[in-house]
């Protein structure tokens, strides 16, 4: 079965209420609580007892895009209190500055394959770089990312085959040229599809297409049809 939600943080940056309360009777049974900055946090992490998030069968958690470094062991701290409810956690790599600091969270911490803008994590040889400072960690492929740096898809390929072991989250929208996420085109979804049978159907896909309330059901609706709860291509060798 394939899990398919959203991110807090493309229905309403830095309002996970609101967001939560958008996906209510939406046919979503993932979600990912973002706290895309520094300063959400905390306070995040302190509502969630409160939240009802039974509605979803994945979550995942989305840490901060930048962790200033005095800030940084706190973070960790408290980014181990998701670690204890079994969610996986997102983490940009350029966001990390001490990399000893993280190891403790083992296999929980998902990298992410990043856009133009940052200067690590967009190709197989620097992921590779990061995920031998991490070893444990697990990854996150953001399909959208790995179209901005190479239309042709080759490299979105070799990073899902290099990768294949370590994955355990899909992100998904259009990304444009100033790395905004936006609505999937139709460009953009047949680009997908050229390595769509690559994600098996036991790794949870969240959109991160930054879409009103009544856009909703058409965007889970577009990557119901691009990933068919069908693949298992990276399970039984492609």
């Amino acid at each position: 079965m394939r899990h398919i939600g959203f991110s807090t943080g493309a229905l309403a940056l830095g309002d996970f209420h609101t967001a939560l309360q958008m996906l209510q009777d939406k046919p979503c049974d993932a979600v990912e609580l973002s706290a895309l900055r520094q300063s959400e946090l905390e306070l995040l992490i302190a509502a969630l007892d409160a939240i009802d998030l039974r509605q979803f069968k994945a979550i995942s958690f989305h840490a901060p895009s930048k962790i200033e470094p005095q800030f940084e062991p706190r973070a960790v701290e408290l980014l181990c209190r998701i670690v204890k409810r079994g969610w996986m956690i997102v983490v940009h790599p350029d966001a990390i500055t001490n990399f000893e600091l993280w190891k403790p969270l083992g296999h929980s911490i998902a990298l992410e394959n990043m856009d133009k803008r940052k200067p690590i994590g967009r190709y197989v040889h620097e992921l590779e770089s990061l995920f031998s400072s991490l070893p444990e960690a697990s990854f996150c492929f953001d399909i959208g990312h790995a179209r901005q740096i190479d239309p042709s898809m080759t490299e979105a390929g070799s990073i899902l085959r290099a990768f294949r072991d370590r994955l355990r989250l899909i992100h998904i929208s259009e990304v444009n040229s100033q790395s905004k996420h936006d609505p999937l085109s139709l460009a953009a979804i047949l680009s997908f599809r050229k390595v769509s049978h690559l994600i098996p159907d036991n790794v949870p896909v969240i959109i991160e297409s930054r879409v009103a309330e009544n856009q909703i059901e058409i965007e889970v609706e577009a990557v119901s049809e691009l990933l068919p709860a069908s693949n298992n291509a990276m399970l039984a060798g492609d």
